[in-house]
């Protein structure tokens, strides 16, 4: 099993451009782009959406760079199809998250921006349109959206959405590297965040007319015990059935937001466990992940954080109790990289959730110290050795993990259907990466499309729970996953949701406990397809690709 970068080949060929390439005046130049893997055509192919940046000289009228939607051509390339999408737009992009708010079948696309974000309504014809202002969600000029996701908290059905802000900057009053004088390890670099005013977070409540309403006050968001907010992540964290939010936050406390199921929110992740360093300190968190690694039936969380750190890996023990088990499962090894892009998923379909994290440091001028790591870094693989450890495979799988870039947001999904799980990874002034895993291990696997009825029709927030038994283990092979917008490092996966099965030639049951409250029972499914599952009905379609390995049907 290894990755191998076919980004150029496969015509992904547009340089994103964040900030000075050498030396950095503000904080806004430092934080990249993210990324999405997503199906906007709904022909069962991921396409790829690169968000992308400016720089502070700025460009001549018509060359400024602008954000690309790639269309997959089911063949291993992409063609650029921005122009015809009508998804044209320039200026400081950041964070990416996909959702189909207005429920009419096709996902829309949300972009937070240094600035005003930009909401796309899918027009279900290969264009879309731009309805922030009318939709109330494009914000004011001074705010610096990052991540982003769409989330049913209120379970009415209709998508909502939640952006975490990171700084309310103004570049006519921000620091300059001179006035501090902004050090790191003695090198003048761009100041921040500690000293600037951090930005409050979102959310907004779909009115279910194409209007949204910020009740972000009313609703508790605001009263967050940390700020500088980057990575979001949904999930539903005690098993009750609601979603909750949990927000990477830089030099502070990282925000929990438990669901209180009446509209409202609270920061319990102080309390919790899970927003500060094993020993008590706040960390510069920025990519975030949910997953139940050790198949005990609770979603646990991988955070990525600054040099000097190490990512953060905090296991969920049920009941708001979290864990730090960075060390004892393995993800301590590492504190000369910075971390940004991150996910759990199972490289090589064996049925446990791996960790991949790209790298890259935050200060280009760090190029002058022979003690960091570099600029551009290379990539951590580690794989799920199901006993709550993990084992560092990087140097093991290709190229593409151990060839050092200047990564930020990635996101993960199956470009090219054939089975297992791919990486597309935006850097800074820099080429996409497009890291396709080659596998020779002939393990099997399931796709789920959930198409919601009485619930949002992207099916976001609903649950699934695979069950198998695999020849080779005693028990049942219990996992569970969860359909969510936004994530990694304000990216976007796709919104299939993708098993492991191992040597497992079919699914016992597959269970989906949808947002509505209504529970599917799926039961002896063939593995190796993608099957569509519509709330309430089952199974309405399903596609196998070519190149996958069939299983033969029951008799």
């Amino acid at each position: 099993m290894s990755f191998v970068d076919v980004a150029r080949d496969s015509g992904l060929s547009v340089k994103t451009i964040f900030g000075g390439e050498h030396k950095n005046k503000y904080l806004l130049e430092t934080t990249g782009c993210g990324v999405a893997f997503y199906d906007y055509d709904n022909d069962g192919w991921l396409d790829i959406f690169l968000v992308n940046g400016s720089r502070l000289e700025g460009f001549p009228a018509g060359q400024e760079p602008t954000s690309h939607l790639f269309k997959n051509n089911r063949d291993g390339s992409f063609i650029d199809v921005t122009a015809k999408a009508g998804l044209t737009h320039s200026g400081w992009g950041q964070g990416v998250c996909i959702g189909d708010y207005d429920n009419d079948g096709f996902d829309d696309l949300f972009v937070t921006y240094y600035g005003k974000n930009v909401l796309y309504r899918n027009n279900g014809d290969g264009t879309f349109t731009d309805v922030s202002e009318k939709a109330g969600v494009a914000g004011k000029k001074k705010r610096w959206g990052t991540g982003c996701a769409f989330v049913d908290y209120d379970r009415d059905g209709r998508l909502d959405l939640f952006v975490a802000n990171y700084i309310d900057l103004d570049l006519a009053t921000a620091p300059v590297p001179e006035s501090g004088p902004c050090l790191y390890k003695g090198v003048m670099v761009a100041c921040g965040p500690p000293g600037l005013i951090g930005g409050k977070n979102i959310l907004y409540h779909n009115n279910g007319n194409g209007t949204f309403s910020d009740v972000s006050e009313s609703a508790g968001i605001t009263q967050a015990n940390g700020t500088f907010g980057l990575g979001v992540l949904t999930a539903d964290f005690d098993n009750d059935g609601w979603p909750d939010i949990y927000v990477a936050n830089d030099s502070t406390p990282s925000a929990l937001y438990q669901n209180k199921k009446n509209g409202k929110f609270v920061d319990v992740g102080m309390e919790a466990g899970c927003v500060l360093s094993p020993d008590g300190k706040p960390q510069a968190g920025m990519g975030v992940s949910a997953a139940d690694y050790d198949l005990d039936g609770n979603l646990d969380i991988v955070k990525t954080n600054f040099a000097g750190d190490t990512p953060s890996l905090y296991h969920n023990r049920g009941n708001w109790n979290f864990e730090d088990t960075t060390f004892t499962a393995g993800l301590g090894a590492h504190t000369q990289y910075l971390g940004w892009g991150c996910g759990f998923f199972d490289v090589d379909n064996d049925g446990w959730a791996d960790v991949l994290i790209c790298n890259g440091h935050v200060y280009p001028e760090v190029e002058q110290l022979k003690t960091e790591a570099g600029y551009a870094q290379r990539k951590l693989l580690y794989r799920n050795l199901r006993n709550g450890r993990f084992e560092d495979i990087s140097t093991q799988a290709g190229a593409a993990i151990s060839a050092p870039s200047a990564s930020r947001g990635c996101a993960f999904g199956d470009f090219d259907n054939d089975g297992d799980i791919d990486v597309v990874v935006n850097t800074v002034n820099g080429y996409p990466q497009l890291l396709r895993c080659d596998s020779s291990l002939q393990n099997n696997w399931i796709k789920a499309k959930t198409i919601g009825t009485k619930s949002n029709r992207s099916g976001i927030g609903a649950r699934l729970k695979c069950i198998t038994r695999p020849p080779d283990e005693k028990n049942a092979h219990e996992q569970i996953d969860e359909v969510r917008s936004g994530g990694s490092y304000i990216s976007q996966n796709d919104l299939r949701i993708h098993f492991g099965l191992g040597k497992a030639e079919r699914v016992e049951v597959l269970e989906i406990h949808w947002p509505s409250g209504q529970v599917d029972k799926l039961k002896d499914i063939a593995a190796n397809q993608l099957i569509f599952v519509k709330e309430g009905e089952g199974i309405v379609r399903a596609m196998q690709f070519p190149g996958a390995k069939t299983v033969k049907p029951l008799k």
